[in-house]
């Protein structure tokens, strides 16, 4: 071990100071009492925590055993190891507690497991053990697991780990009406019969230890620690939830030597638990603490990184810092507002094929969106257009199970013979149709040489299947039969949405309480939504299987796709940012569930698209977007209103739908109208080209007759596609030739 001592003159400073600016190597330096570190976007944090670890060990002379360095993922956890060990020149660090939140803690339960009820050789359940196990106290309960899925009792027993809940601190409040009031109950039964397997969970891993180190029955083993650890070091502080922040606490009261490094500006998970204030109040929790601000970028160009400044400092709970660069200036950020989300995809698609020209490469550019049924349209366009791409963190969109669903039905209305379709779908949602009975199918359709369908339609008039089962086909036939016969006289898009309702599909997603389930439904809305572009069911069905077919090498040069959560972490050169209107991004179910709270975290995610740039930044909102199943005015983002106008070059098309976004919003930025999405009949700006008639000599503004929606006005021509306001039933497109045409404006 070196005793390596310090000086100021640089020329005996060690190796890795070097390129360190002021602040960075203050952040290194300070060694003693507690710390934060208020890393900016780019600003370099993650050479300051590896350079923190290679001073402790070659300049202070502490043993690595007395370090706990704590990551959120593994995969941080091996690039400290590695970027510490070069630091030292190549010198092997072992000993030392580094590690995620769970491996570190579950590293302790080993050793104290008796103290949980537990011996030393316990099992770690994953989550699908948990939900069975869950799964089988509700059915011994008499509780209707239908009716309260098991995924969502997991869910919030593990919300309530989370925030270092044991059955015994849980109220009534919070079991709430599921499960009829006995969640309570069950989360004590769960954690019986844990005990009896010699198991736990994740959340059980922090939970037990923190119980543990807070009884003072046990102060010896938190006494231990704390002669153990003389210095501990946090990364990403900000995204810690409160049994994290319990645990660290606990630990770092010893010797104080707590050093935390996050970004309050980039806390974007407190869907999952994530708690900003954790970072907030650090100076409350320590005191006597010191912070130090990074603030110098060294990714982004100095008009990306105003216009994110000018976008985060709106917030009201931050710590404050303002990030610069010495780079210069670059490019201005480009905000384009366009006619729908359509033409946004085309122009995303125009403009990547216009940089692609100019030298950039597909890998240097991503289309960061807030929600992921964003995605369709641009793989779509770029499907059209032959640009290859990647979606990240998800299948792309015709791939997700949802849309696959729905495809299954759609192919076994179009094709009766499409056995793998309907395969797929005679238990979802789950009718009783077994794996038995979908054999015994299959082995009559092959002994008689017909489809699978056609045994169904055979075996439901013999006694070869349980009366109930029968009976259950019987209707799913007759579903299937009723969906065929309306193909000549519905829309495809309606008829889509008509299947998934009277499915029951619709209502299983509606029904599941999982965080993916409403993302899931939304896709299915764009999915219905999408089909409108096509003449024919056939038509899309061969475009979906076409799309399919064009599987992009993702290891080759490629546009990246992912949502803005996805993206923290990453940058690259250029970066669109498209559907910045409000009701989307900020996202109205987050400020309608949050408030004030949803707004901010909405903001910083807002600003973490934006930092994600290094040289490029493209920011789209759109004045009509078909969103929850119909056409929305959309209002721009009260983001794009915050962009500060002298670092921002704005394209905005002629004629665009703009109501004057500064009027809208009060103080707060909650806005003061009734909700950000003001729902209106399908149409484009009335300054946008349209066609003035249809194929069949139907005009805007034509009343026109159809059999099941009555009188209406068309309002939009594209082709032999309508767009109708119908007096009764609202706004509807369809085919002109299935309406006909009374009277001409």
């Amino acid at each position: 071990m070196s005793d390596f001592v310090l000086h100021d003159d640089p020329a005996v400073a060690p190796s890795y100071f070097e390129g360190l600016n002021a602040p960075q190597r203050e952040a290194v330096e300070t060694t003693e009492g507690p710390l934060l570190v208020l890393a900016g976007a780019g600003t370099g944090k993650t050479r300051v925590l590896t350079t923190r670890l290679a001073h402790l060990i070659n300049a202070k002379g502490v043993f690595p055993g007395q370090i706990l360095a704590v990551t959120f993922t593994n995969k941080a956890a091996q690039e400290m190891k590695s970027r510490v060990s070069d630091s030292l020149g190549g010198q092997t660090v072992e000993g030392w507690w580094l590690g995620t939140f769970h491996s570190l803690a579950a590293r302790m339960l080993r050793q104290h497991a008796e103290l949980a009820g537990l011996e030393s050789g316990y099992t770690i359940l994953d989550q699908d053990d948990s939900v069975r196990l869950l799964k089988q106290l509700m059915e011994a309960e008499n509780i209707d697991v239908k009716k309260y899925p098991p995924k969502v009792a997991a869910d919030i027993i593990s919300g309530w780990k989370d925030k270092a809940k044991i059955p015994a601190s849980i109220t009534a409040d919070d079991a709430g009406e599921f499960a009829g009031g006995k969640l309570q109950t069950l989360y004590r039964q769960y954690q019986e019969r844990l005990r009896t397997l010699n198991a736990c969970d994740f959340g059980d891993l922090l939970l037990h230890m923190i119980t543990i180190l807070k009884n003072p029955n046990h102060a010896d083993v938190l006494a231990d620690y704390h002669r153990r650890f003389k210095y501990i070091l946090v990364d990403e502080y900000q995204d810690t939830n409160v049994a994290q922040y319990l645990w660290l606490r606990l630990l770092a009261q010893g010797s104080n030597n707590i050093c935390c490094v996050g970004d309050d500006d980039q806390s974007i998970y407190g869907w999952r638990g994530a708690e900003v204030d954790n970072i907030l109040r650090f100076e409350k929790d320590f005191p006597g603490a010191k912070v130090i601000r990074l603030e110098e970028n060294y990714r982004s160009t100095g008009h990306i990184l105003s216009a994110a400044n000018g976008v985060i400092n709106h917030n009201e709970g931050r710590l404050g810092k303002e990030l610069f660069t010495n780079i210069g200036d670059g490019e201005k950020i480009r905000l384009r507002g366009l006619w729908d989300g359509e033409a946004e995809a085309r122009w995303a698609g125009e403009e990547i094929e216009s940089l692609q020209t100019k030298g950039h490469k597909l890998n240097e550019m991503a289309v960061l969106v807030r929600a992921g049924f964003q995605t369709r349209e641009f793989e779509e366009r770029f499907i059209q257009l032959g640009l290859a791409y990647r979606v990240i963190g998800g299948p792309r969109f015709y791939e997700r199970a949802e849309i696959r669903d729905a495809l299954a039905y759609l192919r076994v209305v179009n094709q009766k013979a499409d056995d793998l379709a309907l395969e797929r779908i005679i238990n979802v949602p789950k009718r009783g149709i077994g794996n038995a009975t979908v054999q015994t199918l299959y082995a009559h359709a092959r002994a008689k040489g017909i489809c699978l369908y056609d045994a169904v339609m055979d075996l439901t008039q013999t006694d070869e299947l349980r009366p109930k089962v029968k009976t259950t086909l019987l209707r799913l036939i007759d579903d299937f039969g009723r969906w065929r016969s309306l193909i000549s006289t519905t829309h495809h898009g309606e008829l889509c949405g008509l299947i998934l309702d009277e499915s029951g599909y619709t209502a299983m997603w509606q029904a599941d309480k999982s965080p993916e389930a409403p993302g899931r439904l939304e896709n299915l809305k764009e999915l219905v939504s999408g089909m409108e572009e096509y003449d024919s069911l056939p038509e899309f069905l061969e475009h979906v299987a076409l799309v399919l077919e064009n599987n992009n090498n993702a290891a080759g040069d490629a546009v990246t796709i992912m949502t803005l959560h996805g993206a923290k972490g990453l940058e690259f050169g250029i970066v669109f940012l498209p559907g910045w209107e409000d009701g989307l991004f900020p996202s109205e179910r987050t400020m309608k569930e949050q408030g004030t709270k949803g707004l901010e975290e909405e903001r910083r995610l807002a600003y973490v698209g934006i930092t994600r740039a290094r040289q490029k930044a493209y920011i789209s909102y759109a004045a009509n977007r078909r969103m929850y199943g119909q056409w929305v005015n959309a209002i721009p983002s009260r983001f794009v209103d915050e962009l500060p106008e002298d670092h921002i070059e704005s394209d905005v098309e002629s004629g665009l739908y703009d109501p004057g976004r500064s009027a809208h919003w009060d103080s707060k930025g909650l806005g003061g109208f009734d909700g950000p999405i003001q729902k209106v009949a399908a149409r484009r700006p009335s300054s946008q080209p349209a066609e003035s008639h249809s194929e069949h000599g139907i005009s805007r503004g034509a009343r026109v007759f159809h059999e099941k929606f009555g009188m209406g006005t068309v309002i939009h021509v594209e082709g032999s596609k309508l767009d109708i306001n119908f007096d009764q039933a609202g706004h509807k497109r369809l085919m002109d030739n299935f309406v006909t045409l009374t009277e001409t404006l």
